[in-house]
C-alpha cells in the first residue's frame, strides 16, 4: 500500500498533531472535479432503489452533487446546524486515537485528494469521494450521527487491543458495511458499500454471502475480510437500533464476549435471525482468507 500521506502531496513535518489541515479547495484541476463527477453520477444511479432513503436525504440538503468536488465550507454550515457535526480535512488514514479524538468532538476527518483516473475502479486508500459521498451524507440523520459520536467516545475510554478489535467491528459491520430494513425491503446504508460499484450490487443481490440481523455481540465476535467483499452483511431493523456504546451497556456486551469464542466472517448460529444464507460461491478459492 502506498503512503496516503504522498498521495496527498504532503509531508510528514507540515502535518499538525490532530492531523487537520486545509482542504485546498482551489487547488483541485478541472481534471479532479470531473473526476469526482462521474465517480457520482455513476454510483448515485446505481444506488437508486438500493440505498436508504435518508441516505439520498442527506445528499441532497447537504447539496453534495456532480457538478464537482465538495467545499468542505459549504457542506459544514449545513451539517453543523443540523447534528453539531462538522468535515475536517485530512492528509490520509490517521492514528486511532486521533480518530476516536475527532469523533468524540463530531468532527469526520475525510481525506481532501482524489484517485487519478487509472484509479476509477479501484482504489487502496480511502479518498474523498469515499469519505464525503459515502460517509457524510447519513451524518444529517440524527441516530446515525449520535452513533458515529458515541463510538468515538468509546474508543477513548477502551485500552486493551483485543476490546479495541470487538469495537471497531461494530463500526466495520454498520457505518461502513451495514445493510438496514426498510418499508421498501433491505436497503444499503454502509459507506463501504455506497461508494463501490462492485458492492452495491454484492452485497444486496448475490447469493454469495449471508444477510444476518444486527445483534451488537454476534457482531463484536465476528471478524471481517479487508480484502474482498464480505461474506456476511449484518442488517439493522433501523436507525433507532444504532448499537447503544454509552459506558455502561458497552462495559456489559465487552464483559459477556470476552468469555465467547471468536467467529469466522462467514459463521452462521442456530440463534441467528438469517434474512438470507448465502451459498458462498463468490469467496471459494484455495487462498487463505485475509481477515481481521
Amino acid at each position: 500500500m502506498s503512503d496516503p500521506f504522498l498521495r496527498s502531496g504532503m509531508k510528514s513535518h507540515e502535518i499538525p498533531a490532530d492531523f487537520i489541515v486545509d482542504q485546498r479547495f482551489e487547488s483541485y484541476t478541472a481534471a479532479d472535479h470531473e473526476t469526482w463527477s462521474r465517480l457520482h453520477r455513476r454510483q448515485a444511479e446505481l444506488l437508486r432503489g438500493r440505498v436508504c432513503d435518508e441516505y439520498f436525504e442527506g445528499l441532497a440538503a447537504l447539496g453534495i452533487a456532480a457538478d464537482g468536488i465538495p467545499d468542505f465550507r459549504d457542506l459544514n454550515r449545513v451539517l453543523k446546524a443540523a447534528t453539531g457535526w462538522e468535515v475536517v480535512a485530512v492528509p490520509g488514514l490517521v492514528p486511532d486515537r486521533v480518530f476516536f479524538t475527532h469523533l468524540a468532538q463530531r468532527r469526520f476527518p475525510a481525506g481532501f485528494w482524489i484517485r487519478r483516473p487509472d484509479e476509477f475502479d479501484y482504489i487502496e486508500e480511502p479518498d474523498i469521494f469515499h469519505d464525503v459521498f459515502g460517509h457524510v451524507p447519513l451524518l444529517m440523520n440524527r441516530s446515525y450521527a449520535d452513533f458515529v459520536a458515541a463510538y468515538g467516545e468509546a474508543g477513548l475510554r477502551l485500552n486493551d487491543p483485543a476490546d479495541l478489535a470487538r469495537l471497531a467491528r461494530l463500526y466495520w459491520y454498520s457505518v461502513e458495511f451495514g445493510l438496514i430494513e426498510t418499508k421498501a425491503g433491505l436497503r444499503i446504508f454502509g459507506a463501504g458499500i455506497a461508494s463501490s460499484p462492485g458492492e452495491t450490487l454484492f452485497a444486496l443481490e448475490s447469493a454469495s454471502p449471508n444477510r444476518i440481523g444486527f445483534d451488537t455481540q454476534r457482531v463484536m465476535r465476528t471478524r471481517y475480510r479487508i480484502d474482498d467483499y464480505q461474506q456476511s452483511y449484518f442488517v439493522l431493523p433501523g436507525f433507532e437500533a444504532m448499537p447503544a456504546l454509552d459506558d455502561a451497556t458497552l462495559s456489559a456486551a465487552m464483559a459477556s464476549v470476552r468469555t465467547q469464542a471468536e467467529l469466522g466472517p462467514e459463521a452462521v448460529l442456530a440463534g441467528d435471525r438469517v434474512l438470507h444464507r448465502g451459498d458462498g460461491t463468490h469467496h471459494r478459492s484455495p487462498r487463505q482468507p485475509l481477515v481481521a
